[in-house]
């Protein structure tokens, strides 16, 4: 459940009176903040106590400021002084579009596909830590954002479930991407090799593989096939806390992979399948703790990264969707 409060500077005592039972946390504009040079002198004055809030719930919304266009959504970000994760660096297998150097678009996926929750780039082994999303304008009908709290995730896990829960903290995760030769909107995973790995042609896109520790197998037509090494299947959190941090509801329910290979889209860390079992337990664990962020014009959401898994239900109707992101790192 969301719960909405609203915050006044000083907005220290509204914030601390926050639990990490509140999820997402909400903040209104209710000191009427006209435009954005307004916005980013409170979030400056503001920013170490927002953090605070970030840290205690995973994800904070700001609801009814004036966020207009892609510059203004910049600007916003800049303001809590993090350290820019740009697209063009990551490994992330999504097609998108910048709008500025630090923002782009969430996704190009059609309409009709969902995007199942994940961690943002948990299946390479460099990840933002915070992600900023903007809706510019919400869809007709649909295209919700689900949030998923996975440090809940894993105390159930360790629960209900340990020896599982031993098994991938121990063994960690392998997932296997398949690449296009050239960018292909119609997947949420449709990002070219070219572009994911930074190079233009097979020889580099090799060498950049082998320093990555990947494997590969190029295809007949022209795509590649690509495992990454065994990455850690959990993180400990700022807090001491452990997340179960990872993409592996994302890579079981919606990555596509060659269909004849004997490799899934996620194994453990030595090879070993994932019994079916586990992840659909999983999944059903993980919709327990699942919010589904509604959009309004003009949100902001900021999301903890490590913490927090998201996705995107699908959408319907004439009205275009439009959400954009923009990835951080601690400095």
């Amino acid at each position: 459940m969301i719960l909405e409060i609203s915050v006044k500077v000083p907005s220290t005592p509204s914030i601390l009176s926050m639990t990490e039972d509140t999820f997402p946390s909400i903040i209104h504009n209710t000191l009427g903040l006209k435009n954005i040079s307004e916005i980013v002198d409170w979030l400056t004055n503001e920013s170490s106590v927002l953090k605070l809030d970030l840290s205690n719930s995973g994800a904070v919304l700001f609801r009814g400021f004036p966020i207009l266009t892609p510059e203004d959504f910049d600007n916003f970000s800049s303001a809590f002084n993090y350290g820019n994760f740009t697209y063009q660096e990551s490994l992330s297998n999504a097609v998108r579009i910048n709008k500025t150097p630090r923002v782009f678009t969430a996704n190009e996926a059609p309409p009709e596909v969902e995007i199942f929750l994940h961690h943002e780039m948990a299946q390479t082994p460099f990840y933002p830590e915070k992600i900023f999303f903007c809706c510019l304008s919400p869809a007709t009908e649909g295209g919700a954002t689900p949030l998923c709290r996975s440090d809940k995730v894993y105390e159930t896990l360790n629960d209900q479930h340990p020896k599982w829960l031993s098994k991938f903290e121990s063994l960690g995760l392998k997932y296997t991407t398949l690449m296009p030769n050239s960018d292909e909107l119609a997947s949420g995973q449709g990002r070219g090799w070219r572009s994911t790995l930074s190079v233009q042609d097979k020889n580099s896109a090799e060498e950049k593989l082998k320093e990555l520790n990947y494997t590969w197998e190029w295809q007949e037509n022209g795509s590649l096939l690509a495992t990454t090494p065994p990455l850690p299947a959990t993180t400990e959190l700022s807090d001491g806390k452990i997340s179960f941090f990872n993409q592996i509801i994302a890579a079981y329910r919606g990555w596509k992979t060659k269909e004849s290979m004997s490799a899934p889209a996620v194994t453990f860390g030595n090879g070993e399948h994932i019994d079916e079992i586990i992840l659909n337990t999983i999944s059903n664990i993980a919709e327990r703790f699942t919010t589904a962020l509604e959009w309004e014009t003009g949100d902001v959401a900021l999301v903890d990264n490590k913490r927090v898994m998201h996705g995107r239900y699908s959408f319907s109707g004439p009205k275009k969707r439009e959400v954009i992101v923009s990835l951080a790192k601690e400095i």
